[in-house]
């Protein structure tokens, strides 16, 4: 799906999606063109992302917590509890 249909699908603004991808909060595939893909996965990313701006956390926060989102582990866990606190 390309950045307006997230938008549409998330209810997050074509413009706080590229917020997020140049925090390094949400990476996207791009097509030769320069046009943003994204999949289902990002989808999900965006709602948790969404939750923790919601629950105050400030986004420098959450993109120390991405590792944890794309390769969860006991350790990336452990980082991730760490950023929180």
């Amino acid at each position: 799906m390309r950045i307006g249909e997230l938008a549409q699908r998330s209810g997050v603004s074509q413009r706080s999606l590229r917020y997020y991808e140049s925090q390094g909060l949400l990476a996207c595939e791009r097509a030769p063109s320069g046009q943003r893909h994204y999949n289902e996965g990002h989808l999900e990313r965006v709602q948790l992302i969404q939750s923790f701006i919601a629950a105050g956390v400030p986004t420098r926060v959450i993109a120390q917590m991405t590792p944890c989102m794309a390769n969860p582990s006991q350790d990336a866990a452990h980082r991730a509890a760490t950023a929180l606190q």
